[in-house]
């Protein structure tokens, strides 16, 4: 009879704990892990090697799995998506990523989503969900300067803050972020600056706000276009046009300009000196392809925070060209992709580079 009483008594401690534990889970915001490569997937070949390793190399479970206090934060599940160094991101990528995050976003039991991507295009990667994905959940973009197997390795604190903030219901509303080295930045303005560092990532107009011990704090709020209120939707674009960045310099002459655009691309981003200077050797020739029907649009590459004025340096009103305003080369070519699945006037496209 003792035993009995003592075996009805520990299945009802182990159901009431079953029952506890689906109820704490089922109180906990889900948040799910798309994994495409990177060095935070990286791998080196001894703890000091924090810049010689092998990209994409460990897959999202082992990610996971190395992190078990993300279960503190929330349910969390993981999807490989692709596993590439980011450097190889293609258009196809983007428009596939795009569609699975705008899948999972639907979905009512999905609070947020995580993205861990390689450095050297995360930029490119979080403005282009930033345009496209219509929804107000959180979509956080991270990865780390360091392979796991490095010493002071960062990619396991951005991935916890990554989905700390995809988890918050303060980090609603406020666009694509990219959270590493505990800043918060808008995946519009953040910019991979310098290499080799685990400040990497900054903003020229500074970071929407910080995420210390799993807490955000917030100090600014983006004031362009995004997400919800974009006027482009992922579910309706199926590809994206060829668009092509020719860099300027001193002594620079109009070959890779007539190159591309012998190629088929449909707008050539130039990545101006200063304000998107042209040099006189050049202008000629973007005279010619854009009465071709190629568009032009001026970009700086001055790198913290080029900011191109209309008509300034070049009559724009009279070629009819486009002006990238603070965008990046690179950024300023993911929304031409973006704006040309819509529009071919230029002048429909310098509002969409006024407003976004």
């Amino acid at each position: 009879m003792f035993k009995k009483t003592v075996r009805r008594w520990v299945m009802a401690m182990v159901s009431s704990f079953f029952v506890a534990s689906a109820a704490m889970s089922a109180d906990k915001p889900k948040v799910v892990i798309l994994a495409t490569g990177g060095t935070i997937a990286g791998a080196g070949a001894d703890v000091t090697n924090s810049a010689t390793y092998q990209a994409a190399k460990v897959p999202v479970d082992k990610l996971i799995a190395g992190i078990p206090q993300l279960g503190t934060v929330a349910e969390v599940s993981g999807e490989q998506v692709f596993q590439i160094a980011s450097e190889s991101f293609t258009n196809a990528n983007l428009v596939t990523l795009g569609k699975r995050v705008s899948d999972l976003v639907k979905q009512k039991d999905i609070d947020g989503v995580v993205i861990t991507h390689g450095t050297d295009t995360l930029e490119e990667t979080a403005y282009f969900l930033n345009l496209v994905v219509r929804t107000d959940k959180p979509i956080v973009l991270v990865g780390s300067m360091r392979p796991g197997t490095a010493m002071s390795a960062d990619g396991m604190l951005n991935l916890y803050n990554a989905v700390s903030v995809a988890a918050s219901k303060d980090a609603r509303g406020k666009g694509v972020l990219v959270t590493m080295n505990d800043e918060i930045n808008s995946g519009r303005d953040v910019a991979k600056m310098v290499n080799l560092r685990t400040d990497a990532f900054k903003s020229p107009w500074g970071p929407l706000g910080m995420v210390v011990e799993g807490k955000n704090y917030w100090f600014r709020l983006p004031a362009k276009r995004h997400t919800s209120n974009s006027e482009f939707d992922i579910d309706k674009i199926e590809t994206l046009p060829s668009v092509e960045i020719a860099y300027g310099s001193g002594n620079a002459n109009d070959t890779a300009y007539r190159a591309f655009a012998a190629n088929g691309a449909k707008a050539i981003i130039h990545a101006g000196t200063g304000n998107g200077s042209v040099s006189n050797a050049v202008v000629p020739s973007l005279q010619e392809l854009r009465g071709k029907g190629v568009q032009i649009i001026r970009s700086s590459h001055v790198n913290a925070g080029g900011f191109v004025l209309r008509n300034a340096e070049q009559p724009d009103d009279k070629y009819d060209w486009v002006v990238a305003h603070d965008l990046n080369p690179q950024k300023a070519r993911i929304l031409a992709l973006v704006a040309l699945s819509k529009t071919q006037d230029s002048k429909e496209l310098q509002r969409i580079f006024w407003e976004y």
